[in-house]
């Protein structure tokens, strides 16, 4: 692994939770982090495999090794939930059975085919704390699907001609989902366009395509970049919400969730994948802020970071409905509340690495050796 990427998920994993637990409107930036992160990532990987693999090695060993590391964690949190709901009347929490009961078998069924991210963006979603979440893996993997093929059938010569193809589309994909949201022309879809935008794989393919470009290609002068982008992306996203909205919330640095006002939902998403483009290829190659993000505890919330994000938000709701029923005068956004979900998920994403998918994960290299 490059020194500092996992500090790099880490920190993705903790604004999202900071932005679960209510305590950073910004927070949902951590997906997209995370989407660029892949991008880069796994274009590496499978580049390598193509250059070294004949075809029917490339696509079995690739999706052998995915099928490892991501199933069997993900399964199993949607095994516990299944177990939760059956134990729901013997343990008496009203407010969990509202939030685990809310359009369950509908809610189970999408998360299970990986088509959490249509259904949140159609008229049949119901929010949930136990699943909400899960889009953004039905994401991940329907990318999973679709690079390594683009990967092996595209020369390499034309590899950056697909990159550069792949962000704008992901532009005007998102102009094209904003414009037919608001057209509200067919019933089955999601009256709010900016939350379709936010959660269709189509509007991310940018992101992925950010992160495959800079794991071939070089930035210039990168650290200067970064430097004017984190200037330059929040003040245009401030300028824009002031002019749009006549205040400014500056917790949200001008990008609240769902991005309003100037087709924000459009452009927003382009400039903060290229501003996490940039910092991914600062810390992965110029070793910016290494020293800060190879430190120990955040190299290891880096390696656990799948189990974080998948269990965080049903420990957060599990909590939620404990302290209600026993009448806690705790917020979800408490010091109190923080303390409890963050330790309850360190300790549960430990537990689940070591005992469940390290040993799965020890098979990639016996059963699908690169």
């Amino acid at each position: 692994m490059i020194p500092g990427l996992d500090g790099l998920r880490a920190v993705a994993f903790l604004i999202v939770f900071f932005f679960h637990t209510r305590n950073l409107p910004f927070g949902w930036m951590g997906v997209q982090l995370f989407f660029v992160l892949s991008g880069f990532l796994i274009t590496d990987i499978l580049l390598r495999m193509k250059e070294k693999l004949p075809q029917r090695e490339f696509f079995i060993k690739f999706y052998g090794r995915r099928f490892l590391r991501i199933f069997p964690l993900y399964y199993f949190y949607l095994i516990l939930l299944a177990a939760l709901i059956f134990l729901l009347p013997s343990l008496n929490l009203r407010t969990l059975n509202v939030e685990l009961g809310r359009g369950f078998l509908n809610q189970i069924w999408v998360a299970a085919v990986y088509l959490y991210d249509f259904f949140h963006a159609s008229a049949f979603f119901e929010r949930s704390r136990f699943f909400t979440h899960l889009w953004s893996l039905s994401v991940e993997e329907q990318f999973y699907l679709l690079w390594p093929l683009l990967i092996f059938l595209v020369p390499r010569g034309k590899f950056k001609q697909l990159c550069l193809t792949a962000i704008g589309l992901g532009f005007l994909f998102r102009l094209g989902i904003t414009l037919i949201y608001r057209a509200e022309a067919f019933s089955f879809l999601l009256n709010d366009p900016q939350q379709a935008v936010n959660v269709l794989p189509f509007s991310h393919l940018d992101a992925f395509a950010f992160g495959a470009y800079i794991s071939r290609f070089e930035i210039p002068r990168p650290r200067l970049q970064l430097l004017l982008l984190a200037i330059f992306v929040p003040a245009l996203g401030l300028l824009t919400d002031f002019l749009s909205k006549g205040v400014v919330v500056a917790s949200s640095l001008g990008y609240d969730l769902p991005m309003t006002g100037f087709y924000k939902e459009v452009w927003g998403y382009t400039l903060l994948n290229y501003l996490f483009a940039v910092l991914i290829y600062c810390v992965a190659r110029t070793d910016f802020l290494t020293g800060i993000l190879d430190g120990a505890l955040l190299r290891y919330l880096g390696k656990i970071s799948y189990g974080l994000y998948v269990y965080h938000y049903g420990i957060i709701a599990l909590a939620v409905a404990i302290f209600r029923e026993y009448e806690l005068p705790y917020s979800v956004r408490s010091p109190q509340m923080f303390i409890v979900t963050m330790g309850a998920t360190v300790l549960i994403a430990t537990l689940s690495f070591y005992l469940l998918e390290k040993p799965i994960i020890d098979l990639k290299d016996r059963l699908f050796r690169v």
